[in-house]
């Protein structure tokens, strides 16, 4: 379980980890991924087709039944 919560991105909460998201890390991390590509993207516009990933942070989180 430590591994799941400490190592493992998560998908539906942007790909951080629960324990990153806990302790309030995810808006700094999400908004230095979102930098990162637009460096990218500025660099290197023909490796794009459309919009980069939504690295907005997640407010809401809905755990499975």
């Amino acid at each position: 379980v430590g591994g799941y919560n400490t190592e493992h991105r998560h998908s539906a909460i942007r790909f951080v980890t629960p324990e990153q998201r806990h302790r309030g890390e995810d808006p700094q991390i999400l908004a230095q991924r979102h930098a990162l590509n637009q460096v990218a993207r500025d660099q290197h516009p023909e490796r794009w087709s459309g919009p980069t990933r939504n690295w907005t942070p997640i407010t809401v989180v809905s755990l499975n039944p």
